[in-house]
């Protein structure tokens, strides 16, 4: 696996497990290719992703997301602001994601 997860990371977490998303189960620190997924949910194909100011759309999450996105997955990724002094609408936006099919 990798580093220790971030602050925001460890927050996010806590929102995200024991199933809080009745029926989605995510993991944390997740292989997908040669990527690992802060945290993804496999039922919906679903990566949620943590960020903080040095993901402002660089060349490389351009790449990332477009070969995620091949395998199937949909990028939901949090401003790591958010995650702290908006834990509801973090909440709302996962819950919108995982209701929303990728078409719509």
């Amino acid at each position: 696996m990798r580093r220790q997860p971030t602050e925001a990371e460890s927050k996010l977490w806590l929102l995200l497990r024991d199933r809080r998303f009745v029926n989605h189960k995510f993991r944390r620190q997740v292989p997908i290719g040669p990527y690992i997924a802060d945290f993804a949910c496999y039922a919906s194909k679903l990566i949620v992703e943590a960020d903080g100011s040095q993901h402002i759309e660089s060349q490389r999450d351009i790449v990332r997301d477009a070969e995620l996105a091949r395998r199937g997955f949909r990028l939901l990724r949090l401003r790591n602001d958010h995650i702290f002094t908006r834990p509801d609408d973090i909440l709302e936006a996962i819950w919108t994601a995982l209701h929303t099919s990728e078409t719509q």
